[in-house]
């Protein structure tokens, strides 16, 4: 049974993100976000390093470099750099957020987050339900 809160947009914006995804470049897992504001795209990111560092994500035994950020945080501090605001805004993400991207997302005002897959724990999901900001996982894209 399909979700009514997930409309036809949500789903195109959820396929934009992980296409975004696919520029990064971490060999692991590659994420995608995006932040739309009354139908209008206001940023996008991906998981990498900070601007000025070598493009390489993982270290010889395939761990995450500590310094990487997450999709969602790179797409709210594009913003940040902007005179954009994400208040009200949704965030698309293929994966769901960590506990520290949970905090990043609910401070900087998103109020609903569509997400693709789960990340390795739902802290941060569980956070942000209990901050009142909507979440909603999208289990396949047509």
């Amino acid at each position: 049974m399909s979700n009514p809160k997930i409309t036809k947009y949500d789903k195109a914006y959820l396929k934009m993100a992980k296409e975004w995804g696919q520029l990064s470049y971490c060999k692991r897992k590659k994420v995608g976000a995006i932040i739309v504001k009354d139908r209008m795209i206001i940023s996008d990111g991906y998981n990498g390093t900070p601007s000025g560092f070598d493009n390489c994500c993982e270290d010889g035994n395939d761990a995450t470099f500590w310094y990487v950020l997450h999709a969602e945080a790179n797409a709210i501090l594009k913003v940040a750099r902007s005179t954009q605001s994400c208040q009200d805004a949704t965030l698309y993400i293929t994966m769901s957020p960590c506990r520290d991207c949970s905090k990043l997302i609910h401070q900087a005002g998103i109020k609903r987050v569509v997400y693709l897959e789960g990340y390795k724990d739902l802290e941060g999901v569980h956070f942000l339900e209990k901050a009142g900001v909507e979440v909603l996982q999208i289990a396949e894209l047509d």
